[in-house]
């Protein structure tokens, strides 16, 4: 369960003392430092055999990106920081970033092509506050990987089932597809991407 530490922080004082070099992950949500629940061994492969699929994608096509083990996404309109499970960076845009070189962060939506949420029991807050900040932000594409079906129906159906939600940014608003099963994922920022769904929600048990 996600732990809430109720103190109001500023962004500077938030990277300042956290991360406390113990392991645990934190993030920053309007001042409020959340203690991010330790994830499974599922959702660590998930998010493994996401980063390996996109990084081995922008090699084959020679583009400047880059994955970082731990970067601080900072909306610009409020004291945030997320830490996306993974985050996709534009390298050659890092120079623009005056937080980039001290502090590991990034504000600019043209340093970030796509980022990634791999939905855990803290499901809320991909569905609707990480949501509404990096549309809010212009981050062009935003994934909500759903593997083990924990959302609200709103997002996965009724009855719930594994989804993933791929949110391209349409004139400063997301536009949302869903997939599940055998359907293809449609990446407007890897549009040759051959992956499927549940090539995705098998990670954690394919061996």
């Amino acid at each position: 369960m996600t732990q809430v530490l109720r103190k109001v922080v500023t962004f500077d004082e938030f990277v300042a003392k956290y991360p406390d070099h113990t392991g645990q992950r934190y993030e920053l949500y309007d001042g409020i430092v959340v203690e991010m629940p330790q994830p499974t061994g599922d959702h660590e492969e998930v998010i493994g055999f996401l980063a390996t699929k996109i990084t081995l994608e922008y090699s084959r096509l020679s583009l400047t990106y880059g994955i970082p083990k731990t970067v601080l996404v900072k909306p610009l309109e409020n004291e945030s920081a997320y830490s996306p499970d993974v985050l996709l960076l534009n390298l050659p845009n890092l120079v623009n970033e005056s937080r980039w070189k001290k502090e590991s962060t990034v504000s600019q939506a043209a340093s970030i092509p796509l980022v990634i949420e791999v939905v855990s029991t803290n499901w809320r807050d991909d569905y609707l506050k990480k949501y509404a900040d990096y549309e809010e932000m212009g981050i062009p594409e935003y994934w909500i990987v759903d593997y083990a079906a924990l959302g609200g129906r709103e997002f996965i159906g009724n009855p719930k089932q594994p989804t993933i939600l791929v949110c391209c940014l349409e004139e400063d608003e997301y536009r949302v597809s869903k997939f599940r099963g055998d359907d293809h994922i449609h990446s407007p920022t890897f549009p040759e991407l051959n992956l499927t769904a549940e090539q995705i929600f098998r990670a954690g048990t394919v061996r």
